[in-house]
């Protein structure tokens, strides 16, 4: 029996990447949302060997980012659609490219998000839906939530310690 190397045990972070935390992944869910589709297009956007492919769709199908729908019987070949949770990871990856933007674009921006009516450049901010409240604002802090187990709740006073002192 193999080990994991990481237990993320309650943390939604850790969750999320044990299913789309490798780099190949990430870039198969960034081309869904352009629109990408089909095996083949995505060999060719990403230059990756087929085995390769192959595998992290069917992992990114069995996490339920994508679906395999059937578009042409022979031989059989498939559409990898994004579902609702590959949907709701949009914003993740926008995240992502705002990032990688502002800290790693030291050639210049080579892609990024526009508005379609003015071509204009995005400033992707998370907010509080709520509030809309900036998230990385001062209002808001790290803390347990309903179902926390002993872990987390031992993270977060260790967490709350920190900006205490």
């Amino acid at each position: 029996m193999t080990r994991r190397a990481f237990d993320p045990g309650q943390c939604p972070v850790g969750r999320t990447l044990e299913r789309v935390g490798d780099t190949w992944s990430l870039m198969i869910l960034r081309d869904a949302f352009q629109g990408l589709t089909r095996f083949d297009q995505f060999e060719q956007s990403l230059g990756v060997a087929p085995n390769i492919l192959s595998k992290r769709l069917a992992a990114l199908v069995e996490a339920g980012f994508l679906e395999r729908r059937p578009y042409q019987q022979r031989p059989v070949r498939h559409d990898y659609v994004l579902t609702e949770r590959g949907r709701d990871f949009g914003p993740v990856l926008t995240a992502l490219m705002a990032f990688g933007n502002r800290h790693f674009a030291s050639e210049g921006i080579a892609s990024q998000i526009v508005e379609a009516a003015t071509g204009l450049p995005a400033e992707p901010v998370m907010v509080d839906r709520r509030t809309g409240k900036p998230i990385d604002g001062p209002d808001f802090i790290y803390a347990a939530g309903p179902a926390a187990g002993p872990a987390v709740l031992d993270r977060v006073a260790l967490v709350a310690a920190g900006r205490k002192g």
